[in-house]
């Protein structure tokens, strides 16, 4: 079974993710992993390349080009990432898509406890953040990663633990896969 996590920043999406390939017992993939790796391999700072980024459509291409090959690779994996769930439903790719959303205030706390910084500037830097991806995702593919018709399940995780967000994602996406497979069997 192959599962897209979504969210904006401070969702919890990266737990959840680990959470879910927990229960599912299998393996997991962080866009935000890419993402260093490919900073890595050209010698920046991630601060660096995160701007970089924003000019030059080239790095995010590259990166939801790998998200895409390991995702097309693997039928048993869970990935994390802002556009992932949008983009592999684009592509064509089967995969059961989740949303993690939570309040802006408590993905803003979160942030901050994170990066010891004050909330109010994670505010500041969240909101830009994700207007440049949005704008970058509208124009790169045409997807608002926000769209909740492009996904199979959206949640909030605002007041409920990273763990019973995780078990729902599992009890949905083992539900539409058992849906997929009796609807199969009664096509043939």
């Amino acid at each position: 079974m192959r599962i897209a996590i979504s969210g904006p920043p401070g969702s919890g999406k990266t737990t959840i993710c680990m959470l879910v390939a927990n229960k599912l017992e299998c393996d997991y993939v962080l866009v935000g992993q890419i993402f260093r790796q490919m900073a890595m391999e050209r010698g920046m700072e991630l601060d660096v390349f995160s701007r970089l980024a924003e000019e030059d459509e080239t790095i995010d291409r590259e990166l939801d080009r790998r998200m895409l090959a390991i995702a097309a690779e693997k039928e048993d994996i869970v990935l994390e990432g802002r556009l992932t769930g949008a983009l592999l439903k684009a592509k064509k790719i089967p995969v059961f898509a989740a949303y993690v959303d939570a309040s802006e205030d408590v993905r803003a706390e979160r942030i901050a406890r994170r990066e010891t910084k004050s909330v109010e500037e994670i505010l500041r830097d969240m909101r830009q953040r994700e207007k440049s991806e949005k704008k970058r995702y509208l124009a790169y593919y045409g997807i608002d990663p926000a769209d909740k018709l492009t996904y199979d399940l959206w949640l909030d995780s605002t007041d409920v633990s990273a763990d019973q967000v995780a078990d729902e994602i599992v009890m949905y996406a083992k539900k539409a896969e058992a849906e997929n497979a009796h609807q199969s069997e009664e096509g043939r």
